[in-house]
């Protein structure tokens, strides 16, 4: 018989990947139970330009889950270690639930007002949603994600995790989700107040601290293993302005003031985020948040 000191299990569930595992596993959420039904009326009694930026927006991030789904599997075939690749199996299955959200969203609330509003029923697919910025943040994503198949040193894998845990993750998706929670919760008296959506995206959130966490551990390893912090600081700065023209698509120009988060508003929070990211990744004497934290939201 094995004796139970000698033997060696493959996941280790007190490593910092296997941990965010377990706590996916534990706060697993289903996109079907979310009440979607007090969303519809606000929305039929809304200014055009709203129910306008609320498609636009909704189609964005059903746009980016398709892709980013896609573009997880290549971080999965070059990581070989048990506990990485138990935590990334969950972050597979949740990018394709956050997609299940946003889909249902759009027949079940999107489809059923444009119709009220004697509109034509529209489809998140089309072309008109996305704007070129996000289409081309979206590209650069794929191919530094894709090269990993070809070529994985550890600046490759270091850029391509600031391509997506950083940037897409943790600064477009985490500033856009804040300010849409601003704008359609029961703060916002100048905007319809949409429970269900709220409620669908603080779900999201808690995954994606997940996701963040993870690549800033992974990014912060690569850092103690010799991956000079400046190409990590580059490669994010090089991405910042498509960022910015994609969260702000739809704002305005600022002339005017519009009800919920100004272009401003959502460039300081995504400007602070990514500064207080970077000091806990390159900084040693600065500890990476615990798990609990990460999927503990900020008030929106």
């Amino acid at each position: 018989m094995t004796d139970e000191a000698t033997f060696r299990l493959a996941l280790d569930r007190e490593s910092r990947s296997g941990r965010y595992y377990r706590n996916a596993v534990e706060r697993h959420w289903d996109p079907a139970a979310i009440d979607l039904d007090d969303d519809r009326e606000p929305l039929v009694e809304a200014h055009p330009a709203t129910f306008d930026h609320l498609r636009s927006t909704v189609a964005k991030f059903g746009a980016g889950e398709r892709a980013v789904t896609e573009d997880l599997a290549p971080l999965s075939v070059v990581l070989d270690d048990a506990a990485d690749q138990a935590y990334l199996s969950t972050q597979l299955y949740e990018e394709a639930r956050h997609l299940d959200f946003f889909e249902r969203y759009w027949t079940a609330v999107i489809n059923p007002v444009e119709r009220e509003r004697d509109l034509p029923v529209s489809s998140p697919t089309e072309d008109r949603w996305v704007n070129d910025a996000y289409d081309e943040l979206l590209a650069r994503t794929d191919a530094a994600m894709h090269r990993l198949l070809d070529d994985d040193t550890p600046e490759h894998r270091a850029i391509a995790l600031c391509h997506y845990h950083l940037t897409i993750e943790g600064i477009l998706a985490q500033t856009a989700y804040w300010g849409l929670q601003q704008s359609y919760g029961p703060s916002e008296p100048d905007l319809p107040t949409l429970p269900g959506f709220t409620t669908g995206l603080e779900r999201i959130r808690s995954d994606e601290g997940r996701h963040v966490g993870f690549g800033m551990s992974k990014l912060r390893e690569l850092v103690a293993e010799g991956v000079d912090p400046q190409l990590l600081h580059d490669t994010v700065t090089e991405l910042l302005g498509l960022v910015q023209q994609t969260t702000t698509d739809g704002l305005g120009d600022g002339s005017e003031e519009t009800p919920g988060p100004s272009a401003d508003d959502l460039q300081n929070y995504a400007i602070e985020k990514h500064t207080e990211r970077m000091a806990q990744i390159t900084s040693p004497e600065t500890d990476l948040p615990d798990v609990d934290t990460l999927v503990t939201l900020d008030s929106p």
